[in-house]
């Protein structure tokens, strides 16, 4: 059991970052009950991981990292197995993300095409998108700079070929 104002400084922090949670769910999750289900699962791992966060990185790093991993680790698994949890352990305060129809539609283009990259490609599109940094990036993936920074023009590449093909309806038959 986590001290009260440590429970209430975690619910701080996760709503102060809910949009890389949203983010990561909406990147990985691939229907609105997946999103939802990982969104749970992630604010699980986040909640037991707390009383380790030592504060050597900034707060969003530690999330992302825990939110990515858990994302992928979960992608891997291809089952949605969640750990059983006293539901009184579990923060109560933390409000459920709420999926806009005007901003998902907006989206839908991008996450087509992002979708079919593998999940490191998304998760480091997802860093580069919220402009990160690449030494962030190396601190979040645990991948080198240099290679980032191949990986990430590859992608670039990969999606103008994927956003040009749906645009000229190539590859959909």
């Amino acid at each position: 059991m986590q001290h009260p104002d440590q429970q209430e400084a975690f619910i701080r922090l996760v709503n102060e970052n809910r949009g890389i949670l949203y983010k990561v769910c909406r990147m990985y999750g691939a229907t609105a009950p997946d999103r939802q289900d990982l969104f749970q699962e992630i604010v699980i791992q986040l909640w037991r991981s707390y009383p380790s966060f030592r504060g050597e990185a900034k707060f969003s790093t530690w999330l992302y990292r825990i939110a990515l991993n858990t994302a992928i680790s979960d992608l891997r698994k291809q089952r949605r197995h969640i750990t059983p949890v006293d539901p009184d352990l579990l923060p109560t305060q933390l409000q459920d993300i709420q999926y806009s129809t005007e901003k998902e539609e907006q989206l839908q283009q991008l996450y087509a095409a992002i979708n079919r990259l593998t999940e490191v490609e998304k998760a480091l599109t997802m860093l580069y998108l919220e402009e990160k940094s690449y030494q962030e990036m190396e601190e979040i993936l645990g991948i080198a700079q240099n290679n980032l920074r191949v990986k990430m023009n590859r992608i670039k590449e990969k999606l103008r070929k994927i956003t040009k093909e749906a645009a000229y309806g190539v590859g959909n038959a």
